[in-house]
């Protein structure tokens, strides 16, 4: 997967790839352990306080599956969902535009980012050519 890609190239992709793991473990494990600060927040969105569990660990799911390089476009998919759930429930509460409603969207384009820049096979399904 990694073949006939420079070292810079590999690394943009393994640091993009990083950030949407740690805050997807962070953000999962967060919801096992229900510290204050997440069962107001979860609640303020609108679940019940019994789904928390529930929304960590599809999250976590999503994570593991996104981690493995061979079931990383799988995880991908499953986290863009994820992504998904969250914008449309910050939508709904009208919520901050940059920091709240379209944050799941950058982490969508790190975790898609860092699978394309080192995949070819994605490379050739989602192409980005200049006009």
């Amino acid at each position: 997967m990694t073949n006939n890609i420079s070292k810079s190239r590999l690394w943009t992709a393994r640091i993009m790839r990083g950030l949407v793991i740690l805050f997807m473990l962070f953000d999962s494990i967060s919801k096992f352990l229900k510290p204050a600060a997440v069962v107001e927040g979860t609640v303020g969105l609108g679940y019940a306080e019994h789904h928390i569990s529930w929304i960590g660990a599809l999250g976590l799911l999503a994570t593991i599956l996104y981690a493995i390089p061979r079931t990383s476009v799988l995880g991908a998919v499953l986290l863009t969902g994820f992504f998904g759930g969250a914008i449309a429930a910050n939508l709904r509460l009208d919520l901050p535009l940059f920091s709240h409603i379209l944050f799941p969207v950058y982490m969508a384009v790190l975790a898609w980012g860092g699978i394309w820049l080192r995949d070819e096979n994605v490379r050739k399904y989602i192409p980005l050519k200049r006009g």
